[in-house]
């Protein structure tokens, strides 16, 4: 047991975690003095509990090998704390490079159009890991209530809070787009210079530049543009946050409404046609002097009104809505939000695929298994809305594609797999329930729940 954890558990309070009170230090350091530029670096990436940390949280977000092949039960079969020496080794003696990533194409949600993600090798992730472990307090000290993107201790869902509170307060003019290919086109320079402006370690310099310059490798060539932060490395989030940054520092809400930013995805509330047409002109110049632009098929200005259209935001839709008379009650108006239909039709895919006829040696068990754990998660981030009725298209969904798989299996009718799910033990075979798991969102409510003074949960 080192020294600091003795003393804590001799004084009965919790051991220090060393790498966080190194970013709680250099957070403090940064908020403190906005004009500070950080010239010691380099020996806090170089450290062994840094690297350690890394090493963590590269493994905990798992995800398949770069172009070496080398996954991560290899590495651990090879030696960790091999591996990390080695690589602590190559920064101090400046031999480290990293290899280009490997690029391939993912299908985005509910469209035909597929994203390009590039892939580090393991090594590389843990470098830019131990990097960003050191660098995100510094420019966290920065970053402003608007950007919600790849944040600690920040969701999609406090975005989503903002939009409703800001409807209700009559911000119901919107300014709806989308910045086209943000990280494959954040210029190199302009880049670097926002680091710098708060970086001035030559080595921390150094290695951010040699990474981006580490290019992808596609086809069998490798490509090294002068633009992009590769989406897909660690460190790329940060880097596309302190470059938009500069975007969130100048915008006036007084002048054009409130910008809601999460990464690449972009809302602005307005009080009137007028102030949205400005918002959304003012929002092209600050795009175009970064050497960005915005998406045109996504931009759109849309005024929030019952009956009128609706916008689409982080994976719901928005749409103003008029409550149903009760007795005793007025109808109210209200924002209120469901799975945008493109959320839908990825799900629909996502499930079709799960139980489709070449799955048919694994046992139903395997299958429903395999639907449960994706209806989790997407449950897991939908359920923050007006959901419920979607959720029962889904469920019912989800039930069809079961039951036609129980009947091609047992090569019978599909009234038979229907007759299967209804009478089986447990009830669907297993398959969770989706039904009374909504919570609304309420404007000026926050949408998690928050401990109180007693430590209890509370809403």
């Amino acid at each position: 047991m080192s020294a600091v954890s003795a003393s804590s558990a001799a004084s009965g309070s919790a051991p220090v975690d060393p790498v966080r009170a190194l970013q709680h230090t250099l957070y403090r350091a940064a908020k403190a003095d906005p004009g500070r530029r950080f010239h010691s670096l380099w020996d806090k990436v170089l450290r062994r509990d840094v690297l350690w940390r890394a090493w963590v949280t590269v493994f905990r977000n798992d995800g398949a090998p770069g172009i070496d092949k080398t996954t991560l039960a290899e590495v651990k079969d090879y030696g960790v704390t091999r591996l990390l020496d080695e690589v602590a080794a190559e920064l101090k003696a400046g031999r480290y490079r990293p290899l280009p990533a490997r690029r391939v194409f993912i299908p985005k949600p509910g469209t035909g159009e597929k994203r390009p993600l590039s892939i580090p090798a393991v090594r590389d992730r843990i470098v830019q890991a131990a990097l960003k472990i050191v660098l995100e307090p510094i420019f966290e000290a920065d970053f402003l209530p608007c950007n919600f993107g790849f944040r600690p201790k920040q969701s999609p869902h406090d975005a989503l809070q903002v939009v409703v509170d800001e409807a209700a307060r009559g911000r119901r003019w919107v300014v709806e787009t989308d910045i086209a290919e943000c990280f494959s086109e954040i210029p190199h320079n302009e880049l670097m210079q926002a680091i710098e402006e708060r970086v001035c370690d030559r080595s921390v310099l150094k290695l951010l530049r040699t990474i981006l310059r580490a290019g992808v490798m596609e086809d069998g060539h490798v490509r090294k543009p002068v633009t992009g932060a590769a989406q897909g490395g660690v460190i790329s989030p940060l880097l596309c946050n302190v470059y938009l940054h500069r975007i969130d520092r100048v915008w006036s809400i007084r002048e054009h409404g409130v910008l809601v930013r999460f990464a690449d995805d972009v809302v602005v509330m307005c009080r009137s046609r007028e102030q949205a047409e400005a918002a959304l002109q003012r929002l092209r110049v600050l795009l175009a002097q970064l050497g960005l632009r915005p998406k045109e098929a996504k931009t759109r200005i849309v005024c929030l009104e019952t009956g009128g259209a609706g916008v689409d935001f982080l994976g719901f839709h928005h749409r103003m809505v008029r409550s149903r008379p009760r007795a005793g009650r007025k109808p109210v108006t209200f924002l209120a939000r469901w799975p945008a239909d493109k959320v839908m039709q990825h799900a629909r895919d996502r499930v079709r695929d799960l139980t489709s006829s070449r799955r048919l040696l694994l046992p139903v068990e395997a299958i429903v298994r395999d639907v449960n754990t994706f209806l989790h998660g997407w449950v897991g981030y939908l359920k923050y809305g007006h959901s419920a009725e979607r959720f029962s298209r889904i469920r019912n969904y989800v039930r069809m594609r079961i039951a036609l798989f129980i009947s091609r299996k047992h090569r019978r009718s599909r009234h038979f797999g229907t007759w299967v799910l209804v009478n089986s033990t447990p009830p669907d075979v297993g398959l969770i329930g989706l039904y009374g798991i909504v919570v609304s969102p309420r404007a000026g409510k926050p949408w998690r729940e928050k401990p109180n003074a007693g430590g209890e949960r509370r809403r």
